[in-house]
């Protein structure tokens, strides 16, 4: 079976984006361990808003990988990903189980949490960045169902920045 994971940039105070959806504050300088990761994924979700402002990069960043946005409204694919508006817990679930590589749970919140709810996350790997952004999109949403995980490792970085990785306890 596949791996599902949550790979995402949050601040200390655990949100992923401004509350206009803006990651400005985001680390750029290294790689951070992101090429190795990529090459070890052939799948990206994310949600369409996620999505949006993956295109505000330009070129669509994700080239050379299976692109499927979960969207309330149903769109026709486009040239880099494919949109899906039904029962997101069946589609995961389903997707786990094709043969492939990793998958990539790029974000964001609503989709994160759903795959919460439905245990569907098989590692969280968190790049914690030292800031404090007092509001925003919350990484994890109130009131989701407990979900007890494993330490795997933790990593620092001279920019102040730590990567923390948990597994979901079995």
């Amino acid at each position: 079976m596949r791996t599902l994971i949550l790979y995402i940039a949050t601040s200390l105070d655990g949100y992923i984006a401004r509350p206009s959806g803006a990651f400005d504050w985001l680390f750029s300088d290294q790689d951070y361990g992101y090429t190795e990761f990529f090459a070890g994924v052939d799948t990206v979700l994310m949600g369409r808003k996620t999505y949006e402002q993956a295109l505000g990069f330009g070129e669509y960043p994700y080239k050379g990988t299976r692109g499927v946005v979960f969207s309330r409204t149903p769109r026709a694919p486009d040239a880099n990903v494919t949109f899906i508006s039904g029962d997101l817990a069946s589609f995961v679930s389903e997707l786990k189980r094709e043969p492939g590589k990793d998958i990539w749970l790029g974000g964001g919140a609503q989709i994160v949490a759903e795959c919460v709810r439905h245990d569907l996350i098989d590692d969280f790997r968190l790049f914690v960045h030292p800031i404090i952004l007092g509001d925003g999109i919350p990484l994890f949403a109130p009131r989701l169902p407990e979900r007890p995980l494993q330490f795997v490792r933790s990593q620092s970085f001279d920019s102040g920045l730590v990567e923390v990785s948990y597994r979901r306890a079995r």
